[in-house]
């Protein structure tokens, strides 16, 4: 019990249901919820016994209204170790970098997913992990939704894209598998760009986002008193997405009683809603995702084989971004680039000495972990350039030598002319670096990859095809 006493979080927010919903989530991970309903009464929380026992705030930004970050910047100077997080229904971009500015750990949206709250919570409090630099954030930047903007130039993601861009093509099913953050998503929106389906219905489902008790209306829909708190009629995403696409992301968190009628109700095509007498035919394609190989699930016992079978007849696998360290200068320089074209930031270059860093991590939080790592260094930054001292937690956990054996290692997997016995490389593999740098430095923009090579695209989608390096198109 005293573990759990020396857990006390301070909810600054006056809607009693969001406070109730917050600390019961927050009880999950072993947290005490102290809810105050206004900014001064949080200040003079800080000087009282409760106040100083507190392990972090969460702080909804309209109790202050406008004035959410000057009070993140007061509660910060009176406790500069306390971790913040800002709770606020704004997609701004502009709000996040001045509530980072004035000292906000996170920066959650509503309505953020109980999964996303209590990782939140674990991370800007776990003592283990840097708590600025590595904590991811919640930042709205439009992407577009194509092949393009899939960065990378490494075998297994090119080979990974590939396979995707000719199955978008066709009608059947396809499953997207790869670590949280790998860039699953952006992968599902690209195919649905891509698909004949592109202009007909399309829905995505997070089944992770979902409390388990309520996946199967989301997918089934229900009537209107089908069940107690059923006061309307709700349509579920697989009706909605008739004619077209639903997309399953996490489908791996789907309950063993749903995933059986999920099987029936695909195997049959039609829909029936819970308390419903009737059902719908339907006809969609469904793009499912899963963090977790669903063929080690099937093995376990933990996800239905003829589920599998059916959602899988084309399986795509994202590489983890540990497995492609190479793509991670273009990565990086794409991001900045997007980063800058957000307001209140500006567009920054990155030093070798700052990509050799980023190189030497492993990033357990993949492709998404790097952009939240690159937007929050984007924000403190002064100079022109991101430098080894903007990522101070990097440096903290790798140590002083890490970004220049990185940075050997970076140098290395450029296009080396000679094997280490002093013969030259065949040329089919050089021309096959060559290709691929090309490809990461162009950021996959593939027409702007055969200009710069000074062939045609015709030429290039050969080469790619006959040096056995996946394409997008």
């Amino acid at each position: 019990m005293a573990e759990i006493e020396q857990r006390l979080l301070m909810l600054i927010d006056d809607e009693p249901a969001q406070s109730r919903l917050i600390s019961a989530l927050a009880a999950r991970e072993g947290w005490r919820t102290l809810v105050v309903r206004d900014s001064e009464t949080a200040i003079a929380t800080l000087g009282t016994r409760q106040g100083m026992q507190l392990g972090a705030i969460i702080l909804d930004q309209w109790v202050p209204g406008d004035e959410a970050c000057t009070l993140i910047a007061e509660l910060k100077s009176r406790r500069p170790a306390l971790p913040i997080l800002m709770l606020t229904a704004s997609t701004s971009p502009l709000l996040a970098v001045e509530a980072m500015r004035a000292g906000a750990s996170d920066y959650l949206v509503k309505p953020v997913s109980p999964e996303r709250l209590m990782q939140a919570l674990r991370m800007a409090t776990t003592r283990e992990a840097p708590r600025d630099e590595l904590m991811p954030l919640t930042e709205k930047m439009s992407a577009p939704a194509d092949f393009d903007a899939m960065i990378g130039a490494a075998p297994t993601f090119r080979s990974a894209l590939a396979i995707a861009a000719k199955a978008a093509r066709g009608h059947g099913n396809v499953l997207i598998e790869g670590e949280s953050g790998t860039g699953k998503e952006l992968l599902i929106r690209a195919m649905q760009a891509a698909s004949p389906r592109a202009k007909a219905p399309f829905r995505l489902l997070n089944v992770g986002a979902i409390p388990a008790n309520s996946v199967e209306s989301a997918l089934f829909g229900h009537e209107k008193g089908a069940f107690p708190g059923a006061f309307d009629r709700h349509v579920g995403a697989l009706q909605h997405a008739d004619g077209g696409t639903l997309a399953l992301d996490e489908v791996d968190r789907l309950p063993p009683s749903v995933q059986e009628r999920l099987l029936e109700s695909l195997q049959r095509g039609d829909v029936r809603p819970i308390g419903a007498r009737h059902s719908f035919r339907i006809d969609l394609r469904i793009i499912a995702a899963s963090n977790l190989p669903l063929k080690d699930m099937v093995a376990a016992g933990h996800f239905l084989p003829e589920l599998y079978q059916l959602l899988a007849p084309v399986a795509v696998r994202l590489p983890a971004l540990r497995d492609r360290p190479g793509d991670i200068p273009a990565l990086s320089r794409h991001f900045l680039a997007r980063i800058g074209e957000q307001p209140g930031l500006r567009e920054l270059g990155i030093t070798d000495g700052a990509l050799a860093l980023l190189g030497a991590y492993d990033w357990p939080g993949n492709v998404r972990q790097l952009q939240a790592v690159l937007f929050r260094a984007a924000v403190f930054c002064d100079g022109d350039a991101l430098t080894a001292e903007d990522f101070p937690q990097l440096s903290d956990m790798l140590g002083s030598d890490a970004g220049q054996s990185s940075l050997h290692h970076h140098e290395a997997i450029g296009v080396t002319l000679y094997t280490p016995d002093g013969n030259l490389r065949p040329l089919e593999e050089i021309e096959a670096d060559v290709i691929r740098l090309a490809i990461g430095h162009y950021r996959g923009r593939m027409t702007e990859v055969a200009r710069r090579l000074g062939i045609g695209r015709s030429t290039l989608y050969r080469k790619l095809s006959d040096l056995g390096i996946g394409d997008v198109a």
